[in-house]
């Protein structure tokens, strides 16, 4: 089996950059994926965070579509319980009809910021995580055409009508995510990058509970995973020092930029902090990219997956960007001309 790889893009901004330069790279990086043979580029949602640029995902597709020519191109994803799933249908139907059979539509259960931003997002609606499923399935109707879930919504339509409509994913960091999928027929996206520790619970409970659909005849499952390699074990471990500084000020509640290299450098990291990143450094792989390269796979192999998607965040773009170059080879990529 082909293993398809795809890049999770979060938008980090990093110290003395902007949200401006953090899109921008974004926009270069799909198109360095893009040359490089990646099968997906997804972008991510994040609200009220001095660290994350991604707060329309939908933009930002639209965007990087215009800008690259073949790769596939989603949200990483959409968090539903904040938006009209009509809404949010008519949007993807649009991109789907610019961007014929390039469109990826994830959709994500989690808030993506704090509870009052999301309660700003959602702007007096009353109808919270447990109207989730409902939201879901109304969705999937609108993006195929079909009758909603929702009995008043039988008359409603969703338009523009694309000539192959946008895949729907669902991603997810639990069992819970597994069975919404499951239930559903729809491909699912584990963020192993976000909690490894339930990654085999969730994958057998997708697979026991998947139900063929018209979206999906098997199971097809993802994973993101975070990874950072470099030409020297030694350089990759001091790249991944910006995200374990990053974490530790964001349990202190600080949403801040990604250290620069001059911050790696010169901020020493505490035994007392050194142990609280000790379960964060089992959820990233970092090392060189032959080393990197054959965990990922392995991690793929022993969980039956049929893709990946790799997040990176390091200290500068161009060290970032050389990443996902490293890892091509090493994943079995062939670069387009």
């Amino acid at each position: 089996m082909t293993l398809s790889v795809g890049v999770l893009d979060q938008s980090p901004i990093i110290e003395g950059e902007t949200a401006a330069d953090a899109l921008a790279n974004s926009v270069a990086l799909a198109r360095t994926a893009e040359r490089l043979g990646y099968h997906r580029y997804w972008v991510a949602e994040h609200h009220a965070s001095g660290s994350f640029a991604g707060s329309a995902p939908e933009i930002l597709v639209a965007h990087i579509a215009a800008a690259t020519r073949h790769i596939r191109v989603g949200s990483g994803g959409v968090m539903l319980m904040h938006y009209s799933p009509l809404k949010v249908a008519e949007v993807f139907r649009v991109l789907a009809t610019l961007h014929p059979d390039r469109v990826d539509l994830g959709i994500g259960r989690a808030p993506g910021g704090d509870q009052l931003t999301a309660v700003a997002l959602a702007y007096g609606s009353r109808l919270g995580l447990e109207y989730f499923a409902a939201r879901l399935a109304d969705l999937l109707a609108f993006v195929r055409g079909t009758t909603p879930f929702t009995e008043a919504l039988a008359p409603v339509q969703a338009l523009p009508e694309p000539a192959v409509s946008p895949q729907v994913w669902v991603l997810g960091s639990s069992p819970d995510g597994a069975m919404l999928a499951a239930h559903f027929g729809l491909p699912f996206c584990y963020a192993h990058f976000i909690s490894a520790s339930q990654l085999e619970k969730a994958s057998k409970v997708y697979r026991r509970d998947f139900r063929p659909s018209a979206w999906l005849e098997r199971p097809r499952l993802g994973l993101g995973v975070a990874a950072i390699c470099a030409d020297t074990d030694a350089e990759a471990m001091q790249l991944a020092r910006s995200g374990e500084m990053w974490r530790l000020r964001f349990e202190r509640g600080e949403f801040a930029p990604f250290p620069n290299m001059e911050t790696v450098l010169n901020q020493k990291i505490t035994e007392e902090d050194e142990k609280l990143l000790e379960a964060r450094r089992r959820r990233q792989f970092t090392g060189t990219a032959p080393v990197v390269g054959a965990a990922l796979r392995q991690l793929a192999a022993d969980h039956g997956a049929d893709e990946l998607s790799i997040v990176s965040i390091t200290p500068d773009f161009a060290s970032r960007q050389h990443v996902y170059e490293l890892l091509a080879p090493e994943l079995g990529l062939k670069a387009r001309p």
